[in-house]
């Protein structure tokens, strides 16, 4: 299309100055020139667009090289590494378990206390001499019958609970002769205890008992006139038998 334009021209002129068609270096640079002048006119049009964008209220697109240099993505920003928090050394390990076990230790040994001082309330509560067993006084100490008593008589049921009077050590648990069965205890002032015609007992020689404790039954064993304990106190092992109501009396205990 441009070579039959630039034809028409020289046809033209041609016809008018009869001059000489133009060579074909001559027309090969004119058709450079031509391209060169539309490309310098669409940059023109390109560059009047871009004005014309520009003047509009437009956000421009946020430049990612910031962020990527912020997020450690491309950019020649460095991320610092993340700070490794350095463990706790074994010394702190230690002065924990060493918490932990002596207030271990505090907490048993209070309770430890606690129990010892209710014990020692229990104790004190209990009387330091009890009556040997309940039910109905029958015979006292002394001459009956034409023969001498040594003790005295408490009817009870055959299996009423039969205590040791005062604390103490068993000499002796088992058969008596006249008695069927007796346990005898030892006091801390040397005194013993008898009971006889007991149904059971429940200690063995050699036993530390506490007053109040249960010891025995009520029986009716051996030579006996019913169903009742027999009780007598001696000075001594092998000593003589004294009344057991003035002894029970003296220690604060009336039948």
């Amino acid at each position: 299309m441009l070579e039959r334009a630039l034809d028409g021209a020289v046809t033209r002129v041609r016809g008018s100055h009869r001059l000489p068609p133009p060579s074909s270096a001559l027309r090969g640079r004119m058709v450079v020139a031509a391209v060169a002048a539309g490309a310098f006119a669409a940059a023109t049009t390109g560059q009047a667009l871009q004005g014309v964008t520009s003047g509009n209220d437009v956000t421009p697109l946020a430049n990612s090289s910031g962020l990527n240099g912020a997020s450690g993505v491309g950019g020649d920003t460095q991320v610092a590494a993340p700070a490794v928090l350095p463990a706790a050394g074994t010394s702190d390990a230690n002065a924990e378990v060493r918490q932990i076990t002596q207030s271990k230790q505090v907490t048993e040994t209070r309770k430890q206390r606690e129990a010892e001082a209710r014990q020692a309330r229990i104790e004190a509560m209990q009387p330091d001499t009890v009556a040997p067993a309940n039910g109905v006084l029958t015979s006292l100490f002394g001459a009956r019958w034409g023969t001498s008593h040594y003790g005295i008589d408490i009817a009870a049921p055959i299996g009423t609970p039969v205590h040791a009077v005062e604390d103490g050590v068993v000499l002796e648990a088992g058969a008596a002769s006249g008695f069927g069965l007796w346990v005898r205890v030892q006091h801390d002032d040397g005194s013993v205890s008898v009971y006889g015609h007991i149904n059971s007992y429940y200690v063995s020689e050699g036993e530390y008992v506490e007053a109040g404790q249960e010891i025995a039954e009520v029986g009716n064993r051996g030579y006996s006139t019913g169903s009742h304990l027999h009780f007598e106190v001696w000075t001594e092992e092998d000593g003589s038998k004294v009344d057991p109501l003035g002894w029970l009396a003296e220690r604060g205990v009336d039948l």
